[in-house]
């Protein structure tokens, strides 16, 4: 069941409706730290960035003016606590740097799973709606691919396309959550789509040999 209108998420957030903040957390919450993720150099930080937002949520609700929807104005703030932490990480070289491995660019591999996790560098299970073969383990291969070419892409074309088609945001939503132009939008998108498939096409090509 998804959830009510706008109005009624803003009133009952006003209200201090525990039940209806329960709701977006297991709603919103997942989606946000992915794409907290992108930003920051840990999954304790990106945990922070989110933690962080709904607090700003909390506090800012009745600020809310309505002049978008509430799921944008709640990941623009998202988008911003994300920034701005990014942003003093960049400032410091963290420990994890230590380890990297030459040759790796740095942006890349501070975004996503860490070295001890099945593909690092990558989102863990990422659930995009391509169609996948049947059987789990070529599927689980396949989404294995989508993370790693997820990864390589530049931040604000993965950001577009969690967004789009992970996230299921509109265009218009996206524009408003990254501050970008739609004509900026829709070539972010075409080009990490482009990239993504492409990944496939010779994964599945490689596969038929």
């Amino acid at each position: 069941m998804g959830l009510p209108p706008d109005d009624i998420v803003a009133a009952a957030l006003r209200a201090g409706d525990e039940t209806m903040f329960a709701a977006l957390l297991d709603t919103w919450s997942r989606g946000m730290l992915r794409l907290a993720r992108s930003y920051v150099s840990t999954s304790d930080s990106a945990e922070e960035v989110v933690q962080d937002t709904w607090l700003a949520v909390i506090r800012g609700i009745d600020g809310f003016e309505g002049r978008s929807s509430v799921k944008t104005w709640v990941y623009r703030i998202l988008v911003n606590t994300a920034k701005k932490r990014g942003a003093r990480e960049s400032r410091t070289v963290p420990w994890s740097s230590a380890f990297e491995r030459d040759g790796e660019p740095s942006p890349d591999g501070r975004r996503f799973q860490g070295p001890d996790d099945p593909f690092p560098g990558s989102w863990k299970d990422f659930p995009l709606a391509w169609p996948a073969p049947e059987g789990e383990v070529l599927a689980s291969e396949v989404r294995g691919q989508i993370a790693a070419a997820l990864a390589t892409l530049p931040a604000r074309q993965r950001n577009v396309i969690i967004l789009r088609d992970v996230e299921g945001c509109s265009s218009d939503e996206v524009c408003s959550i990254l501050e970008i132009s739609s004509a900026n939008q829709r070539v972010l998108l075409h080009r990490a789509r482009t990239a993504v498939r492409r990944r496939l096409e010779d994964y599945f090509d490689a596969m038929r040999r």
